[in-house]
């Protein structure tokens, strides 16, 4: 099989992939065309069939399994597939496990470490609240280890939620080894906590789309639910402490027109929103470099969240 992360411009495509979306777009010439975005474990790839009489290509959906003859182009230096022929799969003709994104990060090697950042928390309420959602519940250790951490921005396939959760704790630590003035354990409890909602924002994979309750309600605000939820069941937990908690967790987009309810207050929600920001705009980038030609000079194009055009380094 011809995974994505191997293709190259040039070549000639005949393989299975998850059709993740498909929608009718038109050109600048006036003329229909099917955008389709494809996956499979190693990424995903957009395609473009110019020729809406194309044998199947009324027959194939979103979320159906599609084998695809065509060629691998590039545009703008981000390699592209132009579909000749396409037609849904036969369900003989595939296995479902080789079309789910998965951290190139071991899960369970990371699931431990996240436990030890918890071993660290030395406030008796905040350490019983992170041991109770995280320890104790194992249903929810299983539905977190093969969460994503997004739809398509970042850290999108199974384990993502897991490995952003970790990379921000990480770099709670870093603000905290150097800032005297931040409350570690505040911090870092918020840190783990701040994308919960998205266990419940985001369906199971294949599909990782967006769940009623996601889009209707949104992982911050549900995030918060799942904590004053398990914060209730704790005999004495401060009331100040909770609220601080949960105004990080509120708080960790930094602006309201990000989603955040709340703007940072203290200076651990603002610690939190930096190291939230800079996880996920590294990872987003990466992905997008790693979506270019190999050896591409030139820029890439423009992307929402970098706000900004981009290419690879010269060096």
């Amino acid at each position: 099989m011809k995974f994505i992360e191997s293709l190259k411009e040039g070549m000639h495509v005949s393989e299975v992939y998850l059709c993740k979306t498909k929608m009718i777009a038109m050109s600048k010439t006036g003329k229909e065309y099917a955008s389709l975005s494809l996956q499979d474990k190693t990424g995903s790839i957009d395609a473009k069939i110019w020729d809406l009489y194309s044998p199947g290509i009324s027959d194939v959906d979103a979320m159906t399994f599609v084998v695809v003859d065509g060629e691998v182009t590039s545009f703008n230096n981000v390699l592209q597939l132009k579909v000749a022929r396409i037609r849904e799969a036969d369900e003989k003709e595939y296995t479902p496990s080789d079309y789910v994104p998965v951290s190139k990060k071991d899960i369970e090697k990371m699931f431990f470490e996240l436990k030890e950042k918890i071993k660290s928390v030395k406030n008796p309420f905040l350490s019983k609240l992170l041991t109770a959602v995280f320890i104790d519940d194992f249903e929810f250790q299983t539905t977190f280890k093969a969460s994503s951490a997004a739809k398509t921005v970042h850290h999108g396939f199974l384990g993502g939620l897991l490995e952003h959760t970790l990379g921000v704790v990480k770099l709670c630590e870093y603000f905290c080894d150097n800032y005297s003035s931040l409350n570690h354990d505040l911090l870092i409890t918020a840190a783990i906590f701040h994308d919960i909602g998205k266990t419940r924002e985001l369906s199971a994979f294949p599909s990782n789309d967006y769940t009623d309750e996601g889009q209707l309600v949104g992982h911050i605000v549900i995030g918060v639910e799942i904590v004053k939820a398990h914060i209730d069941k704790i005999p004495g937990f401060p009331k100040k402490l909770s609220n601080e908690l949960i105004h990080c967790i509120l708080a960790h987009h930094g602006e309201l027109e990000y989603g955040s309810p709340k703007k940072p207050a203290l200076i651990e929600a603002l610690a939190l929103n930096l190291a939230d920001n800079a996880d996920a705009k590294m990872e987003t980038f990466i992905e997008l470099l790693a979506q270019g030609q190999e050896g591409a000079t030139g820029w890439l194009g423009y992307n929402k969240l970098l706000e900004s055009n981009y290419r690879k380094t010269s060096v």
